[in-house]
């Protein structure tokens, strides 16, 4: 499917949900709308980046690698391996819906998608490159060349460029229409018993007061170990890193939830391998409360319903390298 037939599919979506909005406005989470605007040609030019291992050091490392769309746009393990396999610091959140996010990364060093686009390519732990290098390379590609200058109307790209492209991509990921935002809608028959009871579990004691909104979670950043302290061995500061506020330690963004069931593990240091854990640890240490076995299971379940439509397209056929793009270099040799 191309990106313009799922725009409008969204815009269909989109206005299904405008129709129902007042039945989901008492709930604190609410439908995931489509995107408000998205070039077409700029989003193509972003999805060939995105799955483009050329803007690697080694050229076998792109953005799909760390936030696979098979995979929730995770890479589904505790944290991502960066050039020469490196073993990255934190675990790798989900792309999915990232454009409802108050800031990106954990500690929220990028103020949007487009700040976020260019770090992991200059970032020696993930793709290693730099942004002077990575431009050469796409230069060296005609058929990129041709494109930059059919999308931005200019003669020279440069990184802004590259950026704005794959961000436009990414503001395509939304995930709608999942079973829990059919049943804000209206359709009563959307959930079962057992997963209404997770979402008044849910509700009732108080992950609704960090979880909520489009993406539930997102749009604050809040303390790992609100009650009882958060043991890890992972050495990431969280928002301090960003703030140089000593009191913003161990804050962190606060991950959606929405297609949880796909984006094990869970937490900052990926350190929960399962949704009964993640239920239990986040219970215990930021709400003071211990779920029965029963009482997990059912929250559990409510949080499966929140996965939606995954992003369906046609894989992108990427431009062929001509003789002066350089050729991939996975074991380092010179």
């Amino acid at each position: 499917m191309k990106i313009r037939t799922l725009v409008a599919s969204l815009m269909v979506i989109g206005a299904a949900a405008g129709a129902n909005v007042a039945l989901a406005a008492d709930e604190p989470i609410s439908p995931i709308q489509p995107p408000k605007s998205i070039n077409i040609g700029m989003a193509e030019l972003g999805k060939k980046l995105y799955f483009d291992p050329r803007l690697s050091n080694s050229g076998i490392m792109s953005c799909n690698s760390c936030h696979n769309l098979s995979m929730g746009g995770t890479d589904n393990i505790q944290t991502s391996v960066g050039d020469k396999w490196q073993q990255g610091p934190i675990n790798s959140p989900t792309v999915l819906n990232s454009s409802l996010n108050v800031a990106q990364f954990w500690d929220g060093r990028a103020a949007d998608l487009k700040a976020q686009a260019g770090g992991p390519i200059a970032n020696p732990g993930e793709m290693a490159f730099s942004h002077t290098l990575a431009i050469g390379v796409l230069e060296s590609i005609p058929q990129y060349v041709r494109e930059f200058k059919n999308v931005f109307g200019k003669d020279k790209m440069d990184i802004d460029q590259v950026t704005l492209a794959i961000a436009e991509f990414e503001k395509t990921l939304v995930t709608p229409n999942s079973r829990f935002d059919q049943w804000l809608l209206g359709k009563k028959d959307a959930l079962t018993a057992d997963e209404l009871a997770g979402y008044k579990l849910f509700k009732d004691s108080g992950c609704v007061a960090c979880h909520n909104g489009e993406a539930v979670g997102g749009n604050s950043f809040q303390k790992m170990g609100v009650v009882e302290p958060y043991k890890t061995a992972a050495t990431a500061d969280g928002r301090a890193a960003v703030t140089g506020k000593d009191a913003d330690r161990f804050n962190f963004k606060v991950p959606t939830l929405r297609n949880v069931e796909m984006t094990y593990p869970y937490f900052h240091d990926g350190a929960a391998n399962t949704l009964t854990e993640a239920v239990d640890t986040m219970g215990r240490i930021q709400l003071g409360k211990k779920f029965t076995k029963d009482e997990n299971a059912k929250v559990v379940a409510f949080l499966k319903t929140l996965t939606g439509d995954q992003p369906q397209f046609l894989m992108p056929i990427l431009p062929p390298s001509s003789d002066k793009t350089p050729r991939p270099n996975p074991f380092g040799k010179k």
